[in-house]
């Protein structure tokens, strides 16, 4: 089967939309508004040309590049979040490059922010005035006496403990305290306010009660086109599971390669919530939604992965090991952040193995020293098998565009790579699939879908 690996395929975008806390009638009042039972947000990509990091000088290869060296900072912060024993919340993102942005309008009257949309961390939050120590930002701080709904949260309160540490600032204000695993941090008040949302059916999506962080004290490698962090996680104070049983635990998300969002004036990725993030149909497969610790994060369970008619049986002694307890179910991470498909290197070396002596093709080191297995091209393709990734119940057929990549002209690479500890299921390996999460029966279903018509 000949694989078409150009590098401008393989950006896909995802961005998980999240709401907060409120109670049921007023959100059930403004789902129906929105239109039927759920509904749909635009997502952007960092590397679209609609999203302020955009850089038009950059070349697919560049971008490919750096979207790598991203993944492989990601994988050592959820490594770390594995072990995390401190008191303050931590959350294991590189703030900076976070792969998916997403605009909001915070408060009454609302003010839009642009921020890092992240299914590795729980709490949302902004930077708010007044700020002893902020990173800049292009756009103005919000000013929470401005708005008529913002209401800050008391020390002993259902909310502020959920967030494992309780601090009280100027008498009854629950403070709260983030920490990075690049030494960045926030810290600032814990505030109910009103969210509002983009709809793509042109109206607003507006939800009051909102339980999020007022950001006073920020710093470390944060940029200035974005002004905080938008939680997605599997946590208690995780936007998404503080409406999860308003949207009846269901959203879903279809992905389209960066190139084509910026060809095709219609092609946008999109996410659903609610009755309209239902996937279904005779080409739907599903696998268990997998609970463990941290639960920040979504596991699923790898059991193989097929190479042509061959087959690979997923090991890694390291992972069924690193948590107490841990009965080897979950072992892989499907992720929001990740560029690549990260594999124990036990279970990789087999992999790859199998690849050599299936492609005949002549293989090239690359000179960067990212990627383990390359090849000479000519026009940006090669000869390889058909890669079938076997999960619990639920077989996918990667796309040619999501195995390997044209990294630079003339060589092509795999873009499963090795790792320690943590497996990673990355955002090329989910473009083109209709993905839909139900947190009520834990089960994520694939649907192979062009998402430039879905």
């Amino acid at each position: 089967m000949k694989m078409n690996t150009k590098a401008s395929t393989l950006f896909s975008t995802l961005v998980f939309l999240a709401f907060f806390h409120l109670s049921l009638v007023s959100c059930r009042k403004i789902i129906s508004n929105a239109g039927g039972n759920g509904f749909t947000l635009d997502l952007i990509h960092r590397d679209s040309s609609l999203s302020p990091f955009y850089n038009p000088s950059n070349t697919p290869s560049n971008r490919l590049r750096n979207a790598f060296h991203r993944s492989f900072s990601r994988a050592s912060f959820f490594k770390k979040s594995s072990f995390a024993t401190t008191d303050t919340i931590q959350s294991d993102i590189f703030p900076i490059p976070g792969e998916y942005l997403m605009k909001i309008s915070v408060g009454t009257p609302p003010v839009e922010i642009v921020a890092i949309a992240d299914t590795g961390s729980d709490l949302t939050w902004t930077q708010c005035m007044p700020c002893a120590n902020c990173f800049q930002q292009s756009s103005p701080l919000f000013d929470s006496k401005q708005s008529s709904t913002y209401k800050t949260i008391g020390c002993n309160t259902e909310e502020c403990a959920s967030l494992g540490t309780s601090s009280c600032v100027r008498g009854n204000i629950c403070e709260y305290q983030m920490s990075y695993g690049d030494q960045s941090q926030t810290i600032g008040d814990l505030a109910f306010e009103k969210f509002t949302f983009p709809s793509t059916s042109g109206n607003n999506v507006s939800i009051p009660n909102v339980v999020f962080g007022c950001g006073h004290d920020n710093s470390g490698t944060f940029n200035n086109y974005t002004s905080g962090i938008i939680g997605l996680g599997g946590g208690e104070v995780s936007i998404i599971n503080q409406l999860d049983k308003e949207i009846n635990g269901k959203f879903s998300y279809c992905l389209v390669p960066i190139p084509l969002q910026s060809s095709i004036s219609n092609a946008t990725s999109h996410i659903n919530f609610g009755d309209s993030a239902t996937v279904s149909g005779p080409n739907v497969v599903s696998t268990p939604l997998i609970k463990k610790e941290p639960s920040t994060f979504y596991y699923l369970n790898l059991e193989s992965i097929n190479i042509g008619d061959k087959i690979v049986d997923f090991k890694s002694t390291k992972i069924t090991s690193s948590t107490a307890g841990d009965d080897g179910q979950g072992n892989i991470i499907i992720d929001s952040g990740t560029t690549l498909t990260l594999l124990p290197s036990e279970f990789y070396s087999s992999l790859e193995s199998m690849l050599v002596d299936s492609i005949n093709a002549t293989r090239r080191d690359d000179p960067s020293g990212t990627f383990g297995l390359c090849y000479e091209s000519e026009n940006g393709t090669i000869d390889a098998p058909k890669i079938v990734a076997h999960f619990t119940d639920a077989d996918l057929e990667l796309s040619p565009s999501s195995t390997f990549a044209e990294v630079e002209e003339g060589l092509v690479c795999l873009t499963i790579v090795p790792v320690e500890e943590v497996s990673i299921f990355g955002n090329l390996a989910q473009a083109n699939f209709l993905i839909g999460y139900d947190l009520v029966a834990n089960k994520v279903s694939f649907l192979p879908t062009d998402c430039t018509k879905y």
